[in-house]
């Protein structure tokens, strides 16, 4: 059989004849992201071939690589099949110094959790109570060791806190990205995968892996035993929820869309194959919706966002854009799929939000300012980076409403000159000799903010309010953090009534766990709540389609 060598990796494996060399690479045990799950068409894949065994390659047919690329001995890992022995180079995946949040809004909250413990001097026991029952017995006095986790699961990236259930203090934190996305990059593709057996039990062993990992983690630096962890709060949308716990996704992608499990109730630690005490256990908090979940429940608890006076929308943007639009006390919510690109996935030079990403782009005549992560040279474009170049370019003209780049002699395109350049016979704007934004890029933004917008237009109109009448714009997320309000005001993401209520509130999935953690009567409380709040089925809506359809303007 013929042999492939990962030069990179120094890692030898041997592969029967006409399989794949994604096959190949996780037979190598290579970390390798795979957005699309080796359907060949996210373009992710790339790897390069060496030029003395090249012959030895075949690739299938797709248009994902320039000729400049396929020259340069670059091929597809999904699509390229084994002839013979192979040298292939795997590129260093580019997650060093990756920036995930960890930090939010978090409401004052009184202390008196789900768990508890109480010493017995006669028996010289302690006592383990969850829910005002016994669960377990310790011995010697071991009340002060009373610990749990708040665990933010995103479709993206993984958050661990660790926290003192006895005068809530977080004592660390560990965090990582999520290792579902190396097979699919976003929730429907996740849905898709894990209906199946084989899937789901990727999907869910992997996860529970890197969770146990980030708790041994943040138990070592605070000096913590992880049998001293009793409860853990996953807080995550609700198909995270479902690959959480090993639960088949598949009702979640077909109508009429219904959860397996809604929440607002614990599972076993042990059961799913968390490592947390041996009576550990998980709470689940509820969910609005298949596609408005415990994160959102999470935020909400947060914010304290029932209680807001006035109208407030918050909108935790990512690759599911969910948000909530609270009026006086009503809230009501919905969910658009956004998409991987605010992640910088399915665009030519995107990345995850890692060393050499550029954040930040401003345009200011003929001159362009940029900043990577790490401060290093750039090596591609995060997605706030990515929402800074469209915007500059849309409201410096450099495109046109419908997003279609300025060229053939207009005042953008002299002033551009040296940037707006062709490539493969289609426009580019290079932002450096190696990263560049095509036109196709532009469009996936375009998708992804028209998604957005459209569910805020929704929102507004099931609850009889203008967008003059919001009184407060609240932007959640990790990735929501890193952006600016001038950007989402340019793409027409935010409407430019919005410019002067925008409050970027960060990781409330992390600090809502938190306060279900430190306070069991906020699970009475949210579960009410989530009870009342009126859910929009944008799919279901006539309207939905022209609606977009206007949002895709700039």
């Amino acid at each position: 059989m013929p042999l492939v060598h990962f030069t990179h990796q120094n890692r030898i494996v041997e592969i029967p004849e006409r399989r794949s060399l994604l096959t190949a690479i996780k037979r190598a045990g290579i970390a390798f992201d795979l957005p699309c799950d080796g359907a060949g068409i996210c373009g992710k894949c790339r790897v390069r071939l060496d030029a003395a065994t090249r012959a030895n390659a075949r690739e299938a047919d797709h248009t994902k690589l320039t000729e400049a690329d396929r020259a340069a001995g670059w091929s597809l890992a999904c699509q390229t099949f084994v002839h013979g022995d192979l040298r292939v180079e795997v590129p260093n995946r580019k997650d060093e110094g990756l920036k995930i949040l960890s930090e939010g809004q978090a409401v004052a909250i009184a202390i008196d959790p789900w768990i508890a413990k109480s010493y017995d001097k006669v028996s010289g026991h302690t006592s383990v109570i969850a829910g005002g029952k016994v669960v377990a017995s310790e011995n010697g006095d071991t009340t002060a060791a009373l610990y749990g986790a708040a665990i933010d699961i995103g479709t993206t990236t993984l958050v661990v806190a660790l926290v003192d259930l006895r005068d809530g203090r977080e004592l660390a934190s560990a965090s990582a990205l999520n290792p579902q996305a190396r097979h699919a990059q976003d929730v429907l593709s996740r849905i898709k995968l894990g209906s199946k057996p084989d899937g789901l039990r990727t999907l869910h062993t992997e996860l529970i892996a890197e969770l146990n990992r980030l708790i041994a983690e943040a138990a070592t630096e605070a000096f913590v035993e992880r049998s001293q962890i009793y409860e853990a709060v996953f807080s995550g949308n609700t198909t995270m929820l479902h690959l959480a716990t090993g639960t088949d996704p598949a009702s979640l992608g077909r109508f009429p869309y219904t959860p397996k499990l809604w929440g607002g109730d614990h599972v076993s630690a042990a059961a799913i194959g968390l490592e947390l005490a041996p009576a550990g256990i998980v709470y689940l908090p509820p969910v609005m919706s298949a596609y408005v979940g415990a994160d959102i429940t999470s935020g909400i608890l947060a914010t304290d966002l029932a209680a807001q006076r006035g109208v407030t929308l918050f909108v935790d943007i990512g690759t599911n854009g969910e948000m909530v639009l609270a009026a006086d006390g009503k809230l009501v919510a919905t969910s658009t799929a956004a998409g991987p690109a605010f992640e910088g996935m399915n665009i030519a030079c995107g990345m995850r939000a890692g060393r050499g990403a550029i954040e930040f782009v401003s345009l200011a005549g003929d001159e362009i300012a940029l900043r990577t992560i790490g401060e290093t040279t750039a090596t591609g474009l995060c997605g706030s980076g990515l929402l800074d170049v469209v915007g500059e370019l849309a409201a410096h003209g450099g495109v046109d409403k419908n997003g279609r780049f300025r060229t053939n002699g207009s005042a953008p395109d002299r002033l551009w000159k040296n940037r707006l350049v062709t490539l493969d016979g289609k426009p580019v704007f290079r932002l450096t000799e190696a990263v560049y934004l095509s036109q196709k890029d532009i469009r996936q933004v375009q998708l992804a903010k028209a998604a957005v917008r459209t569910g805020i237009e929704f929102l507004l109109t099931a609850s009889g309010r203008t967008m003059a009448q919001v009184d407060r714009v609240l932007i959640a997320g990790s990735f929501g953090f890193h952006l600016r309000t001038a950007s989402l005001i340019h793409l027409g993401l935010l409407p430019r009534e919005f410019a002067d209520r925008v409050e970027f509130v960060g990781n409330t999935s992390k600090t809502g766990a938190r306060a279900f953690l430190l306070n069991r009567h906020a699970r009475e409380k949210l579960q009410h709540t989530v009870g009342q709040v009126r859910v929009l089925e944008l799919a279901n809506d006539a309207a939905f389609q022209r609606t977009f359809v206007e949002a895709l303007s700039f």
